[in-house]
């Protein structure tokens, strides 16, 4: 294929005048332009309020500038780069408008204006050989300025993983659509909803709902004489009537873990209609003395029903919000109820078998929340396997193996299955692996160790000391509880369920303690409860009269190691600490050399 060129203009009305007549795809073309407004050769300081950048596409770019004069959001704007190949056609350009949007939104330097009305995979004829050179577009916008970081820099940062810009599989179009749809019903006839999106992990759920949440902002901040795109997916949304439902209703998106929290909170600061204020905890909403009209929930299996919280005023909380809501302190009642009750309209994103702790809302809880959905035809299923290149059947054959989708922990019969081009791997030695995890660091980046909490956190109180020894190697829990996986330590340290929850890696190199062992006589799964030493992972609930039992303690340990299982998009690397556990996981895993 022939080079693209990228032609630089100042975005001015004379400036355009000029260059438009010079070349004919300047006004009949399909083309890709980028607008931000950089000063060239100025280094921006550290904390700097961010550059602009909007990235279009156009048959007609000169006409399409003079509509952008007219554009209040872009008046400010300085600088247009007009990106020119004899070869591209309209959905080329759709395509690499879409890749430069979530590189931009990734490489964090720049705010993105553009709406998120519709960014979706779509195939077309020769689209391999077009990967190539958006490749090389981006090597020369990164040359001029435009990009500060490489494309692995930015493919493994979570601005651009937690990005409202990411493509949409089909499945979760679908379920946007339908919701969009159904929640401006709700609106305009004053109907409160319920709505449940489900899926295993690596299916996009918190994808989703950052996604549908700036597309609701999106649609909410639109001016009516603004010009739209009618091939966006979501443009339909994009006219009078939707606008006005939204007008001054007071939406939040929930999030119960601290880390993937603070995480999106810096993705909302970049970007223009969120706001870090949107994200918050259950006891925030609780508190607050505002109602709201919309609450999006992800992670809902990790909302607490009434337990010991990690701390005297958190329990203090509990009791208060309880109160206030629903005039006694009802032990019976759930960050889920307070969530019911703060808001007219729900949105939550969960996955069950991805409860991790007893204070977690019980199961039968979340059954009964998704068979309500059902009723109601207010569910949707995420299908598709967006993390892990082996697919969805991995995630199946993981909790198979680990007995994770049992009630009472018993495994069902598995057949080893192979996954091609997946990096599955058991080692027999635990540095080994640490070893290779370091080179596939230094290969693709982003590959980290993570553990179930088999060990005492002995460096919370020591930074000196060392938590975790296994045959000689001795290794450090995390040292941070947020943001750990892009901490500067993290490739010499372990991560806890805790830290990485919700977040992908290149490469997870798993270690399962002495917490999960295997009973070769009996053929079964059981758990060691004193090598587990979370002790909010394993504490009764006097309050509601629950003694957790060794079967109950089980389903949470194996939903960890689960959870653990699949983190990994190319690869995920497994040491078993029991002997036992280690011959058993032989027949389902291929060993390493």
């Amino acid at each position: 294929m022939t080079p693209s060129e990228i032609k630089r203009v100042d975005f001015t009305k004379a400036a355009v005048t000029t260059w438009a007549p010079r070349d004919h795809r300047n006004t009949n073309w399909p083309v890709v332009y980028v607008l931000d407004d950089a000063k060239p050769g100025r280094q921006k300081a550290r904390g700097a309020s961010l550059n602009d950048v909007y990235v279009g596409e156009s048959l007609n770019a000169a006409a399409r500038m003079r509509q952008h004069f007219d554009s209040p959001e872009k008046k400010h704007l300085s600088t247009i780069r007009v990106i020119v190949d004899d070869t591209f056609n309209k959905s080329v350009c759709l395509d690499l408008e879409s890749y430069l949007i979530r590189m931009l939104a990734g490489d964090g330097t720049y705010r993105v204006l553009n709406r998120n009305d519709g960014i979706t995979e779509a195939d077309y004829y020769d689209r391999d050989l077009y990967q190539e050179t958006f490749r090389e577009v981006f090597a020369q916008l990164r040359l001029d300025g435009v990009f500060t970081r490489s494309i692995p820099e930015i493919e493994n940062s979570d601005l651009f993983k937690l990005s409202p810009f990411k493509t949409l599989s089909q499945d979760q179009a679908v379920a946007v659509e339908d919701i969009l749809e159904g929640l401006f019903r709700d609106l305009e006839s004053g109907t409160k909803s319920t709505i449940v999106i489900q899926g295993d992990p690596g299916t996009g759920k918190t994808v989703v709902a950052i996604y549908l949440l700036k597309l609701l902002m999106d649609i909410a901040k639109t001016a009516p004489a603004e010009d739209l795109d009618s091939d966006s997916l979501f443009s339909e949304f994009f006219v009078d009537g939707y606008r006005e439902l939204l007008a001054d209703k007071r939406i939040g998106f929930v999030i119960p873990q601290q880390s993937l929290r603070e995480s999106i909170k810096k993705v909302f600061r970049k970007t223009p209609g969120l706001a870090p204020e949107m994200v918050l905890t259950p006891f925030e909403v609780g508190l607050s003395d505002e109602h709201f009209d919309l609450l999006i929930v992800d992670e809902a299996h990790r909302l607490n029903q009434r337990a010991n919280q990690p701390s005297g005023v958190q329990n203090k909380k509990f009791q208060v919000i309880t109160e206030k809501l629903f005039g006694s302190d009802d032990s019976s009642k759930t960050q889920l109820d307070w969530i019911r009750a703060k808001s007219d309209h729900q949105i939550f994103l969960l996955d069950a078998a991805q409860s991790v702790r007893p204070a977690d809302v019980p199961p039968e809880l979340l059954a009964e929340l998704v068979r309500d959905a059902r009723d109601a035809k207010r569910h949707y299923p995420l299908l598709s396997q967006m993390r892990v290149k082996a697919g969805s059947d991995y995630v199946t054959y993981v909790r198979r193996v680990l007995g994770a989708a049992c009630a009472s922990g018993v495994p069902h019969p598995v057949t080893r299955e192979v996954f091609d081009g997946y990096d599955l791997r058991l080692f027999e030695s635990v540095a080994e692996m640490r070893e290779e995890i370091r080179r596939k660091d230094a290969q693709s980046g982003l590959s980290r160790l993570v553990a179930g909490f088999a060990w005492e956190w002995k460096t919370k109180t020591d930074k000196t000391a060392y938590d975790i020894e296994i045959d000689g190697c001795r290794l450090r829990w995390n040292s941070v509880a947020t943001d750990w996986i892009a901490a500067p330590k993290s490739l010499d340290e372990v991560g806890s369920i805790h830290t990485v929850q919700g977040y992908d890696l290149n490469y997870a190199g798993v270690i399962i303690g002495p917490d999960l062992r295997y009973d070769a006589v009996k053929g079964r799964l059981f758990v060691d409860r004193g090598s587990y030493f979370d002790k909010k992972g394993k504490e009764n609930n006097p309050r509601l009269g629950k003694v957790y039992s060794d079967d109950d303690l089980l389903r949470f340990v194996s939903n960890i190691y689960a959870v653990l299982l699949t983190r990994g998009i190319q690869g995920t690397f497994v040491y078993a600490c029991d002997p036992a556990l280690r011959a058993y996981l032989r027949e389902f895993l291929p060993s390493n050399g």
